[in-house]
């Protein structure tokens, strides 16, 4: 049976796009691109926004236009969400969630044996859900190997949907991380990027005192792996005592994806964040102290929050200002069904979350600039991950963009001596150098 699998979303749901497309595989069944050729089409969909459930509908439709008579199976957090309207597009064979991705196989070759005439709705209740399902992926050939060790989130944030989608926290055993870093140092992956929905409650439903710092010390004596990098972080549960076994390893990269959200109490307090923007300042300060000046601080903000005066918003740019954000990805805020915020009053309209985060984007724009300038002139450790038109594109640890002149074998270190940057056409800056040493 040939395969494809379409992922949207974030890196949790390509990191199970991956273990599914492996476990078919290893079933005996082969990956294609061409959606035209294949006999089965899984795409797992993204709940995250309004845009990202009507994304999810129009892709699972353009697949079944594209690739007609193949089995089409609708997975992923929309599916979840939106079993039965997931189960009412044409071409839709069967319909799984957040779950079950470890029964790919079976339901997939299932399809092929002429006993389902009706779609099939294999949905289970996450929220009351304790298994974390162990889900095995390794990429060949790519040079940064993703690792989820956490799933679901129990903080209902009044804006999310997410916990409705992924249910409630669960934890990758401390033996089952170990095994899989084995595998990902045997096959030489130089970094490694610990991923989840909500990362830094890792192990608390383990109820045994483990916390992420226990999952990076899994990391001992895997040699291979140069690099140690986290997703997104939640900033009120990092104290300094995981800061200080983070800061011990020397391999744990010098960039933090800090959520954020607003940069307004009033707005984090409405949003139920559970901490204030001094709080996170501090927090900031800690860790440049900690990893140095040059750690790369990045996060989410979202504009246009229901009931967000014009002075929360400017209270928002004046604490991107503040912390020196090396870059920011800008989000108008979504009204999701269920959720707290969708029944708020002051709901704006788009065109105002429109201009609001024009203007979150245009501030995060000058900082990103700001911050990449003070590598002028400094030689920066790279880790190549491809080359093209006689030049070689990696990031350092810091996770900012470096193109080097000439080629070098990817999965390899250089030393390059930053003399400039660039804006690509897609106003992606990186950092140039003309020479290595």
């Amino acid at each position: 049976m040939r395969f494809s699998i379409i992922t949207l979303g974030c890196r949790v749901n390509q990191y199970e796009s991956d273990a599914m497309a492996e476990l078919l595989e290893k079933a005996g069944h082969i990956k294609t691109e061409d959606l035209s050729k294949a006999e089965l089409v899984i795409v797992n969909s993204c709940t995250v926004t309004n845009i990202a459930d009507r994304k999810s509908r129009q892709m699972i439709s353009k697949a079944h236009r594209l690739s007609p008579n193949a089995k089409l199976i609708a997975a992923g957090c929309w599916s979840q969400r939106s079993p039965e309207q997931a189960a009412g597009l044409e071409g839709v064979d069967a319909v799984i969630g957040s779950t079950d991705k470890a029964n790919i196989v079976g339901i997939a070759e299932s399809l092929f044996s002429g006993e389902n005439e009706t779609t099939r709705i294999i949905v289970k209740d996450v929220m009351h859900d304790s298994f974390f399902e162990p889900l095995s992926a390794v990429n060949e050939g790519r040079t940064r190997a993703y690792l989820k060790i956490q799933d679901g989130c129990n903080l209902f944030c009044t804006y999310c949907a997410i916990p409705f989608a992924r249910g409630a926290l669960r934890s990758r055993s401390i033996a089952s991380v170990r095994e899989e870093l084995e595998k990902l140092n045997e096959r030489g992956y130089p970094e490694v990027v610990l991923t989840g929905i909500h990362l830094m409650s890792y192990g608390v439903d383990l109820k045994d005192g483990t916390t992420i710092a226990d999952a990076v010390k899994c990391f001992s004596g895997l040699d291979n792996i140069k690099r140690i990098r986290f997703g997104s972080l939640e900033p009120h549960l990092m104290n300094d005592g995981i800061i200080e076994e983070l800061a011990g390893e020397p391999r744990v990269c010098r960039q933090f994806h800090l959520s954020l959200q607003s940069g307004s109490d009033t707005v984090l307090d409405r949003m139920k964040r559970g901490y204030t923007s001094e709080q996170y300042y501090q927090l900031v300060q800690k860790l440049r102290q900690a990893f140095g000046d040059e750690t790369s601080i990045t996060t989410d903000l979202i504009a246009g929050f229901p009931g967000e005066t014009e002075e929360e918003h400017l209270e928002t740019i004046a604490f991107m200002k503040k912390i020196g954000l090396a870059k920011t990805h800008v989000f108008p805020y979504s009204r999701r069904s269920g959720t707290k915020a969708d029944r708020m009053p002051g709901q704006l309209s788009n065109a105002e979350k429109t201009r609001r985060a024009g203007e979150l984007i245009k501030t995060a724009k000058m900082l990103e600039e700001e911050y990449l300038s003070r590598f002028d002139g400094s030689t920066q450790e790279v880790l190549i991950e491809e080359n093209m038109e006689g030049c070689s594109i990696g990031h350092t640890d810091t996770y900012v963009r470096v193109r080097i002149n000439g080629n070098f074998a990817p999965n390899s270190f250089v030393r390059a001596i930053i003399n400039g940057r660039e804006e690509d056409k897609d106003g992606e800056l990186s950092l140039l150098s003309d020479s290595v040493g």
